[in-house]
């Protein structure tokens, strides 16, 4: 565990200085997750992370991605318990969408914890976020 402030604290590094260049916050994040020890990002690992179906808390609960935020990222979700409408995941459908780092990594923790039952490894939010870069 005291690994992790370690790793974010690279990630922001790398954060910045890619920022500072002229590259996007996507790439921004992506060079960090590579410097975080990630390989070769791949959108289909990607889709089928978003597409996955995880166990829950209890035997019979089972959590995905597309609970909330649907089938296809480029349309709106639905937050189940609450009925709140969802922006759609993907930039290409939501300009908005992956502009700010800290937003990006809050939700990815977030996300990752309820949906997985753990953080997401720096390959995974790579795989991820190439995935989303490509609809």
């Amino acid at each position: 565990m005291k690994q992790l402030p370690t790793l974010a604290a690279g990630v922001l590094l790398t954060f910045a200085a890619a920022t500072a260049i002229g590259g996007t916050v996507v790439e921004a994040l992506l060079a960090g997750y590579r410097g975080a020890g990630a390989s070769a990002f791949d959108a289909t690992r990607g889709k089928a992370l978003y597409n996955g179906t995880f166990p829950g808390e209890k035997p019979s609960e089972v959590r995905q991605c597309t609970t909330c935020h649907g089938v296809d990222p480029n349309k709106p979700g639905l937050h189940p318990r609450t009925g709140k409408t969802i922006a759609p995941l993907s930039p290409g459908a939501n300009p908005a969408r992956l502009q700010n780092p800290d937003e990006v990594e809050k939700w990815f923790q977030r996300n990752c914890t309820w949906t997985l039952g753990r953080p997401c490894t720096p390959q995974e939010k790579g795989d991820f976020l190439t995935y989303l870069q490509g609809l």
